[in-house]
């Protein structure tokens, strides 16, 4: 049985998992693996999260959306990388869609309210605060003179001078991105104004072409670095990935806004903290050297 479970820890680490770290025992890794799990935790110790309900029949989803109200929030109770989420949902046709579309990922899924603010990974490990980073949607911004499908090309075009590849991902001309800008009036053929910012896409994440921005660790207030420690004691884990919203910014103490933590990630993937479309590259190596050191219970077994 232990060879079996070897066997299936390397195909699942191989197919979604590559470029994770590797630094908890199968205990930690067992413990926050879905969102239920997290958010029980949170509830439990006074953590902001978003309201929301884990179902399967997407009855269940509709019922939340009818006692809470739009916009929410649709994801697989089990997933990383942000697959099978939707986001924002602002009427029951969406509703519906997310909520079968959701299915190819995991049978039992989340429906939360949404907030709208700036998404964060928050990375902690060996009681220390590792790196933070701000996740974007893929984006261009006009300059009064080109179309979207230029921008996008002399976006790319950036991202391949500074290296980014292949951890960050080109913007693609997929047809959810297409989609996405029909929704707002717009086409790939279209001329922004000079400044303005057209997102492309709703997800944050690298694959539809998601970047991130490095903000530095010391710019985080004594609350905010206090809780994300207790986060990581909380699950007694050697590294985590946070995720949290904060309506105002990381910069401001996490009780004087609104901000709900989403989840935590035992096997954070660690390489996009080192390819920053915005803000400044970090060194971490001393960080992960220390990490490597470690003994882990049970490493290689699912």
């Amino acid at each position: 049985m232990k060879f079996l479970k070897k066997k299936i820890y390397a195909w699942i680490d191989r197919l979604f998992l590559h470029g994770c770290t590797s630094y908890n025992s199968l205990a930690v890794r067992k413990s926050c693996r879905s969102k239920a799990q997290a958010r029980e935790v949170f509830a439990a110790h006074g953590i902001p999260h978003a309201k929301g309900k884990i179902f399967f029949s997407p009855w269940q989803a509709h019922r939340f959306a009818r006692q809470h109200g739009f916009p929410l929030v649709i994801k697989p109770n089990v997933s990383g990388f942000s697959r099978g989420s939707h986001f924002p949902i602002n009427n029951y046709r969406e509703l519906w869609k997310a909520a079968l579309m959701v299915k190819i990922w995991w049978p039992f899924s989340v429906v939360e309210k949404y907030l709208q603010g700036k998404n964060y990974r928050v990375l902690v490990g060996n009681n220390e605060i590792i790196s933070v980073i701000r996740r974007y949607p893929p984006f261009v911004t006009g300059d009064g003179e080109s179309s979207i499908d230029t921008l996008i090309d002399r976006e790319n075009q950036v991202r391949k001078e500074m290296d980014l590849y292949p951890v960050i991902h080109p913007i693609p001309r997929t047809r959810p991105i297409r989609r996405y800008l029909k929704k707002q009036g717009l086409s790939l053929d279209s001329f922004p104004a000079k400044n303005q910012e057209i997102i492309l896409f709703n997800r944050i994440s690298l694959a539809p072409g998601g970047v991130v921005e490095t903000i530095p660790t010391d710019c985080l207030p004594p609350a905010n670095q206090s809780l994300f420690l207790h986060i990581l004691k909380l699950f007694k884990a050697n590294i985590l990935g946070i995720d949290v919203i904060m309506e105002e910014g990381i910069e401001k103490p996490w009780n004087e806004q609104e901000c709900i933590f989403l989840e935590v990630n035992s096997r954070p993937f660690t390489a996009m903290h080192d390819v920053p479309r915005y803000g400044k590259k970090q060194d971490l190596s001393a960080h992960f050297q220390r990490l490597d050191a470690l003994e882990i219970d049970q490493q290689d077994i699912f």
